[in-house]
């Protein structure tokens, strides 16, 4: 059942195809058991009811893809009658778009009506029109009401549409395409005429419409082709002739025009095939520079590679140490400790620095103590002999020491004995 299912969904569909206007959209549309050929006028049902059309194409059978729903169906070919209607509605357009200017002159109003058409059964007319801003055209309705005694509609375009309704000839001799073949418009950005080295002067590029021209979407494909297979501007390249920089770049005929590095005022032509690239583009701040021996077509055909000399290894000099080796302390079996003698702590007294007194045990000067330290004697046995200098020394300490006064003692003046207290 699935199987039947997607075979159906799949099968081909019987269409023609009609235009309401010629140069306008074509549309697909049921013949509904009808044979139409190329010419034939038919009546067609559509959302604004019965129409008149011109069938472009017979019967033919599309695929399901390219429908798109709901299909409308063909209700009869034209008669006599619908065509002397047909002619009846074509004379009123044409009066209705004479009366429709004056009504725009009269009222002053700001924009371009482009054409009139008429309902084929006369109930409705409708106005395009384009204009830059937008337009109130309420007064505008209720006279054209009153004149036609029918339902007015107006309908502002752009300014492609309008091309497209009015018809012309473009700069190159021929019908616009968007008036004879084109369905619809295609979008069309000035990235396409950089792509195609085109002159970007707006008078040049741009169609009867004042947009860019449509036919510029026909070729971009091929030059997007082209460019992938082509150097870029600017590029430094290899030649035959030499090493250089391409100037300029022929994409339709596939080559460039390099400027030689040797010789800067020669310009030469060569083709893609002929060249190698070494650098793409402009060079960069961080582009690394390329060397002046890689010439794979003018130089030996490879990429010289540069001879690798072999590193020496690298040594240390011998660390030199500051100290000498003499202060190492090596270490020694553990050894009973002894009693060592207890040196005699520093007075820390002001008589350390006073000269000796007289009677007292001079001291020796430095020169004359021997280079070995003589054994000091215990302290508990240096205490009387200390003490007996002390005692025999200090009666004439205080005779000969002079008074000083001592550092927080305050000078006072002594106040004078004949003031009283008041």
């Amino acid at each position: 059942m699935e199987e039947q299912v997607e075979v159906t969904a799949q099968a081909p569909v019987e269409v023609v195809d009609i235009q309401f206007r010629p140069g306008q959209k074509v549309y697909y549309f049921d013949p509904a058991g009808l044979t139409c050929r190329a010419g034939d006028h038919v009546i067609i049902d559509t959302a604004r009811g019965a129409e008149y059309g011109y069938c472009t194409a017979g019967n033919h059978m599309i695929s399901q893809r390219e429908v798109v729903a709901p299909l409308r169906p063909v209700l009869r070919l034209a008669t006599a009658q619908d065509e002397k209607i047909a002619a009846d509605n074509r004379a009123k357009e044409a009066k209705a778009f004479g009366v429709c200017l004056e009504k725009i002159r009269h009222l002053g109003l700001d924009m371009q009506l482009v054409s009139a058409e008429c309902a084929f059964d006369g109930s409705k007319l409708l106005f395009f029109f384009t204009a830059d801003e937008r337009v109130d055209f309420r007064e505008l309705v209720k006279s054209l009401a009153s004149v036609f005694h029918t339902r007015i509609e107006l309908r502002q375009i752009g300014v492609r549409d309008k091309a497209k309704m009015v018809g012309g000839l473009g700069i190159c001799g021929r019908p616009f395409c968007c008036a004879s073949f084109l369905d619809d418009f295609q979008p069309v950005s000035i990235k396409m005429a950089k792509t195609q080295n085109l002159s970007l002067n707006p008078t040049k590029i741009s169609g009867t419409c004042g947009r860019l021209m449509c036919c510029l979407k026909y070729e971009q494909d091929a030059y997007e082709d082209l460019l992938k297979r082509s150097p870029k501007a600017d590029s430094f390249v290899d030649t035959p002739d030499g090493r250089g920089t391409v100037a300029e770049v022929d994409l339709l005929r596939q080559r460039v025009k390099v400027r030689l590095e040797n010789q800067p005022d020669n310009l030469v032509w060569h083709k893609n095939e002929d060249i190698a690239v070494l650098r793409s583009g402009k060079a960069k701040k961080n582009d690394p520079p390329i060397p002046e021996d890689w010439a794979p077509i003018s130089g030996s055909g490879q990429k010289p590679r540069k001879e690798e000399t072999p590193e020496e290894p690298a040594f240390l000099d011998p660390i030199r140490f500051r100290y000498s080796t003499e202060s190492v302390v090596t270490e020694q079996p553990e050894k009973p400790q002894e009693e060592a003698p207890q040196e005699q702590p520093r007075s820390r007294s002001r008589r350390r620095n006073r000269k000796p007194r007289e009677g007292g045990e001079a001291q020796q000067p430095k020169s004359a103590q021997p280079e070995q330290k003589q054994e000091q004697k215990p302290k508990q046995e240096q205490k009387p002999e200390r003490k007996q200098r002390q005692e025999g020394a200090e009666p004439e300490a205080k005779a000969n020491k002079p008074h000083r006064r001592r550092p927080n003692y305050r000078h006072r003046k002594p106040k004078p004995t004949g003031q009283t207290e008041g």
